[in-house]
């Protein structure tokens, strides 16, 4: 009989926070915080979030395998744009997606972990008696956006809208004594929306720094929720465009790009997890350590030459160089200075570059293709003054901005993939590749299969789950 399984172990944060009240209510060391220093004021509250916040840069099992950053350098390395030659081969060949591989297993510890955590702080939060009625409403939407950022991560990973298949265990209670089964996608995709909804409704524009969740950011992800979902274009507007302010002038600074992308600080940069000598994740850090060739790193990452050609010798994102005497063909050809390696550069997650291509392709959808076009071209003029206003409509308007999608945000956040996956497109790999794939439209490797100690230890989820996935 399987032993009930406890999702995520009792991790003590590094601010010395532990996940559940009982837990907390045990004798502590007078260095660690207990459950009444913590939800005692909203800065005690903070010091847990700061924890989360730390699980973003955390390391899990290798080199390859970590919080947000890693995750979204898989996603990048399964796309066209992207020639991987290092710790992520097996994601970039699109191999690591069994149930007992690090990728399968990593992203769902991580994301459980910060689900668990997020439901505790949303359980204390409303239990306190200490924190003021104002305070626990802008507390409890930051725990309800880090929320739907872990689940909205889970929906990625291992589901599928076409896919016929369920979405991952769904937990809204901080303990995990009591396992769940798989669950219902109409449900996850409510609860997504729910508190998405709750967190840009609560939060403010304040924050301590970029590394915190504030409405801005919260619009910026209930954006990215609804495109993937592919509901409600009105909203993903609405939410776009107050994520980056509505003011094009001040969302879109081309000096980025001269900058290596490593600090927060940068007026484009949203979010961004703040590494500093004394709190770096080191040699971990992607995209940075694996795409920067001039430092010393794992010099790892190359450029597919067809993505390369796509940009003008004008454009301030066409970072590429020859640095290897190689040949056309060679797929070590094309490397770029997009991303600058250091053990203090930042991991941005989120820039308002991102938030306006979403404005525009959310006005293509809603009918309206002039503004939609007035926004892809106030992008491609910020980054290349040459850049001349194409005369793009209807389904071509369209792939001019997925395009552009592709060209600002490479080896960020997975955007190619992520595209893929939402449109129910597929992903052929051509130019010089050291793999060639070419994964079908709604094809099973854009979703990893069940990790196989979770299904060991899980009456609720069946053995045969994975062989359908």
């Amino acid at each position: 009989m399987k032993k009930i399984y406890i999702l995520i172990a009792g991790v003590a944060m590094f601010l010395g926070v532990a996940g559940c009240s009982d837990y907390l209510d045990k004798p502590k060391p007078t260095d660690v915080l207990t459950a009444n220093d913590i939800y005692s004021n909203p800065e005690g509250v903070q010091a847990y979030f700061a924890g989360i916040y730390r699980l973003f840069r955390a390391q899990y099992i290798r080199t390859d395998m970590g919080g947000v950053y890693s995750m979204y350098m898989s996603r990048s390395v399964k796309g066209n744009d992207l020639i991987q030659n290092s710790w992520y081969n097996f994601d970039y060949a699109h191999e690591n997606r069994e149930p007992n591989y690090t990728r399968v297993v990593g992203d769902w510890q991580f994301c459980y972990e910060g689900v668990k955590h997020a439901n505790t702080l949303i359980k204390e939060i409303a239990a306190s008696d200490a924190l003021s009625d104002n305070a626990k409403v802008v507390l409890d939407a930051e725990a309800k956006g880090l929320r739907a950022f872990f689940n909205f991560q889970l929906y990625l990973e291992y589901y599928s809208r076409n896919s016929g298949l369920q979405t991952p265990p769904l937990y809204t209670e901080p303990a995990a004594l009591e396992p769940k089964g798989m669950s219902n996608p109409a449900d996850f995709e409510a609860q997504l929306i729910s508190d998405i909804n709750d967190a840009v409704a609560g939060l403010t524009s304040d924050r301590i720094n970029k590394s915190y969740m504030n409405k801005s950011v919260a619009n910026g992800l209930k954006a990215r929720i609804l495109m993937a979902l592919d509901k409600d274009w009105g909203q993903v507007e609405i939410a776009a465009n107050a994520a980056y302010g509505g003011n094009l002038a001040a969302a879109l600074d081309a000096s980025i790009y001269a900058g290596g992308f490593d600090d927060l600080t940068a007026s484009e940069v949203m979010w961004s997890m703040d590494q500093q000598a004394d709190q770096s994740n080191y040699y971990y850090i992607a995209p940075h350590a694996f795409t920067d060739h001039t430092e010393d790193a794992y010099f790892g990452t190359f450029f597919n030459n067809t993505f390369v050609a796509t940009f003008s010798a004008t454009d301030v994102r066409n970072e590429f160089w020859e640095g290897y005497p190689v040949g056309d063909d060679d797929y070590r050809n094309f490397i770029s200075n997009k991303f600058e390696f250091s053990f203090e550069a930042d991991m941005h997650i989120m820039r308002t570059a991102e938030m306006v291509l979403i404005d525009a392709e959310a006005n293509y959808r809603n009918g309206d293709e002039d503004t939609a076009h007035d926004l892809l071209f106030a992008l491609q003029s910020n980054r290349d003054p040459n850049a001349v206003k194409s005369a793009n409509t209807g389904a071509d308007l369209l792939e001019e901005i997925l395009l552009e999608r592709r060209k600002e945000l490479y080896a960020e956040i997975g955007v190619e993939w992520f595209d893929a996956k939402r449109l129910g497109r597929g992903i052929t790999r051509d130019g010089n590749h050291r793999v060639m794939v070419a994964l079908e439209p709604n094809d099973k490797r854009f979703f990893l299969k069940i990790p196989q100690d979770e299904i060991d230890a899980n009456d609720l989820i069946d053995d045969t789950i994975n062989d359908n996935r």
